[in-house]
């Protein structure tokens, strides 16, 4: 039986406009050129990200500095907040309840590569395919506009009232006027 090696030779072989490439699309030539084969995912220190505009990912996986890690997907991303001086706060939901991640960072807004960054050119355009917490060393080699991961909180919530609790005790800056009112009522 050929295998495909064979096949892709063949079909180029007839074709005499495609002569060129022949032999150039094996992984064992790219790397006699000295060139790794292109993939179709970049990364930065922090996150990785598919590299086309129009690509999309279906889950998100939060890679902590314990080992574990914890995938959503990203049919259940319902909302993220950002704020330049503590990170983003991102909501997901299932039959189950509500998960909330907490990325503590700093330059999460800033472009990688200039063309994706973590918030509005990432996470919202679902081109974000992996978020990590950063050693100490890491965090001190990063540039000054380097996004950086400090830590990744990450909680499960079957009411309304745990979330809230969660948020206040974690980045209070997180939670909206009427949330206040709501926990302070709670203990009233």
């Amino acid at each position: 039986m050929s295998d495909s090696n064979d096949i892709v030779e063949g079909f180029l072989a007839h074709s005499p406009h495609l002569a060129k490439v022949r032999g150039s699309y094996s992984p064992e030539t790219t790397k006699e050129k000295g060139k790794e084969p292109e993939g179709d995912e970049e990364t930065c220190a922090a996150f990785g990200y598919l590299r086309g505009l129009q690509d999309r990912a279906l889950a998100i996986e939060f890679r902590l500095r314990s080992g574990d890690s914890e995938c959503y997907a990203y049919s259940c991303l319902v909302s993220w907040r950002f704020n330049p001086s503590i990170g983003l706060l991102v909501k997901f939901t299932t039959g189950d309840g509500v998960t909330l991640v907490l990325i503590r960072g700093s330059n999460l807004e800033m472009l990688v590569n200039g063309t994706v960054n973590l918030t509005d050119r990432g996470l919202q355009r679902h081109r974000i395919t992996w978020v990590r917490e950063m050693d100490q060393d890491e965090l001190r080699k990063a540039g000054q506009t380097e996004p950086t991961i400090d830590g990744i909180d990450i909680g499960d919530f079957e009411s309304r009232d745990e979330q809230q609790e969660w948020v206040k005790r974690r980045a209070p800056a997180f939670l909206r006027r009427s949330d206040e009112r709501a926990i302070g009522s709670v203990r009233d």
